[in-house]
């Protein structure tokens, strides 16, 4: 008999069933972080061949609630999914090539992370969304506008810097 798998273990303390595509899904979600449902359901039909949507879907849903994958949904972007739960970290989100990181601890002013007055709720989780643009973006956007000026130059000398 071959003995039990991490994920199976997992899914059993959690109350859920064993089942190959909660399994399938649960491996997809721990080895992609971040991932959509559309990349998740590549990864599962990769490893189990046909597989609905909508089963995906109903998978990520009770692991949702079963706290064994966190959802989360970057404005402007599908929901996304991770195994990093009950941490209270927050995400970095490129505005440009979309790229998501981890952020383990807000740094400076951390007082909007607590709700002020009395709001009469026990808050359990806090989510921080992040927005900017990473270094890859940043250089690359600097090199385009660094040719691009260069292009304007030659093309129309007036243009240069100092030049009237």
């Amino acid at each position: 008999m071959p003995k039990p798998s991490r994920f199976e273990s997992v899914l059993r303390e959690a109350g859920l069933r064993v089942t190959r595509p909660r399994l399938a899904v649960l491996d997809a979600v721990h080895g992609h972080p971040h991932a959509d449902t559309d990349a998740i359901l590549s990864v599962v039909r990769t490893e189990l061949g046909e597989v609905s949507q909508q089963a995906v879907y109903d998978v990520l849903h009770a692991l949702t609630a079963a706290r064994l994958v966190r959802r989360f949904e970057p404005m402007g972007s599908a929901a996304r999914y991770e195994a990093r739960v009950g941490d209270h970290h927050h995400h970095l989100v490129c505005r440009t090539c979309g790229d998501i990181v981890d952020v383990d601890h807000a740094a400076g002013d951390t007082s909007c992370l607590t709700p002020a007055g009395g709001s009469g709720y026990e808050v359990d989780e806090t989510e921080v969304i992040f927005w900017g643009r990473c270094a890859p973006c940043v250089a690359e956007s600097s090199g385009r506008a660094t040719a691009d000026q260069r292009r304007l130059d030659r093309a129309d000398p007036h243009h240069q810097k100092g030049k009237d």
